[in-house]
């Protein structure tokens, strides 16, 4: 799909802000009590110093690097990391699928804390009229709602949170203007020395890079959700939107300024709020926040279609809620990140202990996004390679200076941040050194050899017929040859006989958005090999797919509408189909290493979650028989056996 198909319009402008700017456009709820630690730390040089890290960041990183380099690396209008792996695979680097995983694992384990923590950090604003507000059963609540709403998919969701958010962004810009008005010494902080004088001289600074990263933990997300609104929806949205919250953050740091400033029970955010509007920026920010998980859980339902497209995870129920094809919902994934959320505010219980563990994993997603977005670049226009390189060296440099300030996070939170992605990466990347080990050891056999073996089971009139059309998956990629998985399911136990003989191949293209096949004749009007290809992010519908190819090769008078079984029951409506789904498993006589064994193991867990792979093309359970097939890797040393005449039994 290009970007063309998201026409730039005041709905997609609208569903952008829905989406796509939740993450980042609630950072102001946190990001300041977090840089001045709730109050106590309050100098001049810290606050302009730390105001200034914050208007460099969103400049440098959000909009430099996503909305204007990011948005254009896109592949066919799709985004996120799993869309730069697309571009890159083929290069022949095996970093990048590294790379990819780590970006993949950092941001899965972002999806369990960002909406535990926007919508703790909202309802808690409760506590400043009621003290003994019970915020985590509250916030659990909002949770389960949130996550129970996805299957009505992103535009429904869209059109009803984009007109909130766009109330919200309104609503900050004119609490920070109001408080900007009352010391424009805060304006001073768009110079970058205050930022450098905060690394550089103040004591504590650079630990508290690690509370200002969090303003932009959300623009992963900018990248991630380039499928649901576009790139022009999005950079429009956000020359708004980023202004709004720059006023925000200057009028945060202005308070923050104020000469005896005492919080109370409140945090900086809502301080800053006039009394009279209170109890709407209490309302309007939970509502806000709980938009905010949107973008992040929209940007994991891409990130996993993608994976499992591109066949780094096992094949899941997706579903399309709406017309549009980039915008789905996994369900196995929705309410396993509602679990992931839970256990983190059962856990943390308050916004203040989750911000320790915030940021950590985003930042390292956003390292690996670097590398591989600048690969990309100089790949694509060698002519300036170097300037690119030049860029992202710097875009490099601050967010290993970030990563390196997150690291404090660690002791405090950020244990279970590096845990969860630690296990989501060796699940991962398991799973892929497994299907390498699977591809490794499929043998094929040369058609030549199979196609006397057809002729000999069609022509024996003892043999019955099967089906009209009997479809064999395969993973050969070439009509000359066959795996030997496919040749023993046909000839190795009782043979297979039907009218036509089809194997398929399915291929996933680098491509979102396509559907191709191409046809080649193995044994006149009886066995024909289909290269079917599909976009990365395309419905496996195999069977309608399959019938579709026959009619239109009926159509053409290359196949007859024929039904083996017409001589028994008379003309049929639809011509039979039978697909042989083969399902590999490793022969017990086989001598793995400690580590195949455990990718094997990992590879099977993960498979046990997804979907039956008759379900994953589509077929008709029906239409379906499943073949058991055992592969070999690595044969066990034989042992000798030696008869002993002896009778034992004469012993007892």
């Amino acid at each position: 799909m290009s970007d063309s198909s998201h026409k730039i319009s005041l709905a997609g402008i609208l569903i952008a802000s829905g989406i796509v700017f939740g993450d980042i456009g609630t950072s102001p709820l946190y990001v300041f009590q977090a840089i001045t630690g709730g109050g106590t730390r309050i100098a001049p040089d810290f606050i302009l110093g730390g105001l200034s890290c914050v208007i460099w960041t969103l400049i440098l990183l959000a909009t430099v690097k996503y909305v204007f380099f990011a948005l254009n690396a896109d592949n066919k209008g799709e985004g996120g990391i799993f869309a730069l792996f697309a571009l890159l695979k083929n290069k022949k680097t095996s970093w990048v699928i590294i790379l990819a995983l780590i970006g993949c694992a950092t941001l899965m384990a972002d999806g369990f804390i960002t909406p535990a923590i926007s919508i703790s950090s909202a309802v808690e604003g409760l506590n400043i009229y009621f003290p003994d507000t019970p915020v985590i059963p509250i916030v659990i609540g909002i949770v389960v709602v949130l996550f129970s709403i996805q299957q009505f998919g992103t535009v429904l969701i869209g059109k009803f949170f984009g007109p909130i958010m766009l109330i919200w962004f309104v609503f900050l810009g004119f609490i920070g203007f109001i408080n900007i008005a009352q010391n424009t010494a805060v304006l001073q902080a768009f110079n970058p020395w205050w930022a450098y004088n905060l690394v550089a001289n103040v004591d504590g600074g650079f630990v508290v890079l690690g509370s200002v990263f969090l303003c932009t933990t959300g623009a992963e997300a900018l990248y991630s959700d380039l499928g649901h609104c576009g790139k022009g929806n999005i950079r429009i949205s956000w020359s708004f939107v980023s202004v709004l919250l720059v006023t925000n953050y200057l009028g945060q740091a202005a308070l923050c300024l104020t000469p005896g400033l005492e919080l109370g029970s409140k945090t900086v955010f809502y301080k800053m709020v006039p009394e009279f509007l209170l109890p709407f920026a209490i309302t309007i920010a939970t509502a806000a926040t709980i938009i905010a998980s949107q973008a992040l859980i929209t940007g994991v339902f891409t990130l996993m279609n993608e994976a499992i497209k591109l066949k780094l995870w096992t094949n899941l129920k997706i579903k399309y809620p709406s017309d549009h094809k980039g915008q789905i919902y996994i369900p196995f994934i929705n309410w396993f990140l509602m679990a992931g959320c839970l256990l983190v505010i059962v856990i943390f219980k308050k916004s203040s202990a989750m911000e320790h563990t915030y940021g950590l994993a985003i930042t390292i997603d956003m390292v690996m996004t670097s590398i591989l977005l600048a690969f990309l670049l100089m790949l694509k226009y060698p002519k300036a390679k170097y300037l690119y390189l030049a860029v992202f060296v710097i875009f490099l440099l601050i967010e290993g200076v970030f990563l390196l300030s997150n690291l404090g996070k660690i002791v405090n939170g950020g244990w279970f941040t590096l845990i969860l992605a630690s296990s989501f990466f060796s699940i991962l990347y398991l799973y892929y050194k497994a299907r390498q080990l699977r591809t490794s050891i499929t043998e094929y056999i040369p058609m030549s050899e199979v196609i006397p073996l057809l002729n000999s089971v069609r022509n024996d009139k003892e043999i019955l017929y099967e089906a009209s059309n009997l479809v064999f998956p395969t993973r050969s990629d070439s009509s000359d040859k066959l795996d030997l998985s496919v040749y023993y399911s046909l000839f190795r136990k009782k043979p297979r006989k039907a009218g036509v003989i089809w194997f398929l191949h399915v291929d996933i293209l680098n491509e979102p958005w396509e559907v191709h096949y191409h046809v080649k004749e193995i044994i006149d009007k009886s066995c024909y090999y289909v290269n079917l290809q599909l976009g990365f992010k395309e419905e496996h519908r195999i069977e309608f797919m399959m019938r579709k190819i026959h009619a239109n090769m009926v159509e053409k008078g290359e196949l007859t509408n024929d039904s083996i079984f017409n001589s028994v029951r008379g003309k049929i409506d639809s011509i039979d189909f039978k697909f042989v789904v083969l399902n590999s498993r490793v022969s017990t006589d086989n001598a793995l290493t400690a580590f195949q064994t455990l990718c094997v193991k990992t590879y099977r867990f993960v498979k046990s979650t997804g979907l039956k792979p008759a379900e994953d093309f589509g077929l008709d359970k029906t239409n379906v028989v499943v073949d058991f097939i055992p592969i070999s890797v690595t044969k066990i040393v034989s042992q000798e056996l030696t008869e002993d005449f002896e009778d034992y039994s004469e012993k007892k």
